[in-house]
């Protein structure tokens, strides 16, 4: 069927606005819509460096599914940024699973073991939920129990529990996964999503938030000169 040209072009006219307000939306992240800019901001310890913070929880779904995202965007910012996660607390069933994430940190097997506990909670569906249940999963997968049970119990894993309760209220954390990018600024799928047409798809917010931490890098790298 052919359109009137009157209605074929307003057609045109639609499609054009709304691939330019998605080049602009990737080439200029807005401050109050795809990024958040922190009240007060926090201090930072990596220099010249960019540091960019996730908070994450090991049940969470959305920070499973952000994860392969996040792991090639980090991999290619290379020494632009220092980066660091923070497992959030919730209840005594998260517990088991922040420790476990700060346990790993403490021997250096974070990086061998943090895509397998995420495999084993959201495909395998372990709950985690109990030191037990922790200490069977690190045996099985090949860590010393004995070391690890000592490291998980020890004053150090404590203190990093009760940091990251007062980071998360420090940057006031509402959700997650959430990226901080250099003490100063709040990006996330969930806020690339807010307004986003309806039908995105949590990957295509996925692409927005990476955009927007492109973005925050590049002018916080700005800053710093």
């Amino acid at each position: 069927m052919r359109l009137p040209r009157r209605l074929f072009c307003t057609a045109l006219l639609g499609l054009a606005a709304g691939f330019n307000a998605a080049s602009a939306l990737a080439a200029d992240p807005q401050a109050g819509a795809q990024y958040v800019v922190l009240p007060v901001p926090q201090p930072t310890d990596t220099g010249k460096k960019v540091e960019v913070i996730e908070f994450f929880a090991y049940y969470c779904p959305h920070c499973y599914a952000f994860e392969p995202a996040l792991e090639a965007w980090v991999k290619k910012q290379g020494d632009n940024i220092v980066f660091k996660r923070v497992h959030v607390p919730r209840d005594a069933s998260v517990l088991p699973q922040q420790r476990l994430f700060y346990t790993l940190d403490a021997m250096g097997l974070l990086s061998q073991y943090h895509q397998k506990v995420f495999d084993a909670m959201h495909q395998q569906h372990l709950r985690l939920s109990s030191d037990e249940q922790v200490f069977d999963w690190v045996a099985q997968n090949g860590i010393d129990r004995a070391k690890f049970i000592d490291t998980y119990r020890s004053f150090g894993i404590q203190a990093k529990l009760r940091r990251a309760s007062a980071m998360m209220e420090a940057y006031g954390v509402d959700r997650w996964p959430l990226v901080v990018i250099d003490g100063r600024f709040i990006t996330s799928p969930s806020h690339a999503g807010a307004g986003a047409p309806e039908g995105t798809t949590e990957a295509q917010q996925q692409q927005t938030a990476l955009q927007a931490m492109d973005f925050l890098v590049t002018k916080a790298k700005a800053d710093k000169r």
